[in-house]
């Protein structure tokens, strides 16, 4: 039987777990993986339209599926229909779960208090600041941990959850998602992979924790 801690799978706590050490006690492993798309001058992936695709687009969907289901949410309630079954439990899980670990704990706590330097910024691919490792609080000024980008990209998973057909399908798209837009973000020098590692744990962990606690039906697994 898979042992579970608020809900979480063992296996994802240890996985966040043994990986956030080894991004701290072996930082270069960060600089490794940022060398491979320098080319001595800048990240040449950094403005080209595979870059700034997934760049822009995080937000934009956000917005619109966030709205999507407030509106239905509000049709629901004025005409009495079930339509989506969006409803208030719904409309909370959401809001806890794009609240808490994209909002909160990623842009708010860690990206305004760590203050580590982007990739692009280190004197390692060119910049001014210095390199600091992840989860270790710098004094460079920089938003590089973790990123709010791939956060906000895999925050994609708590709409994947709600849907009832083919939800391993638009779990695996909600995933392959932000993969993409982290990779995006780490080959252009906008983050190092300890970023958006932390990312994908910190929200993949709150959201099934919320949508446990809310939505998930006794005989139900995530």
């Amino acid at each position: 039987m898979n042992k579970k801690i608020l809900h979480v799978p063992l296996t994802i706590w240890l996985l966040f777990v043994v990986s956030s050490l080894v991004f701290v006690f072996f930082p270069q492993i960060d600089i490794f993986i940022s060398n491979l798309f320098y080319d001595g001058k800048g990240f040449p992936i950094n403005g080209t339209l595979f870059e700034e695709v997934f760049y822009y687009s995080v937000k934009p969907l956000i917005i619109a599926f966030s709205l999507g289901a407030l509106l239905i949410f509000l049709y629901n309630f004025f005409s009495k229909k079930n339509l989506f079954n969006i409803n208030a439990k719904v409309i909370l899980y959401l809001l806890l779960t794009l609240g808490l670990a994209p909002g909160l704990i990623v842009n708010s706590v860690l990206k305004e208090n760590w203050e580590r330097a982007r990739p692009a910024q280190t004197t390692q691919f060119g910049g001014d600041k210095e390199f600091s490792p992840a989860f270790i609080v710098s004094d460079q000024e920089g938003y590089s941990f973790s990123s709010g980008h791939a956060a906000g990209a895999f925050s994609l998973l708590a709409f994947a959850l709600l849907l009832k057909r083919q939800r391993t399908f638009w779990i695996s798209v909600a995933l392959i998602y932000g993969v993409l837009v982290s990779f995006a973000r780490v080959s252009a020098g906008g983050h190092f992979l300890s970023d958006v590692v932390t990312s994908f744990f910190l929200v993949t962990i709150f959201t099934i924790i919320f949508y446990s606690w809310l939505m998930k039906e006794k005989n139900e697994n995530v």
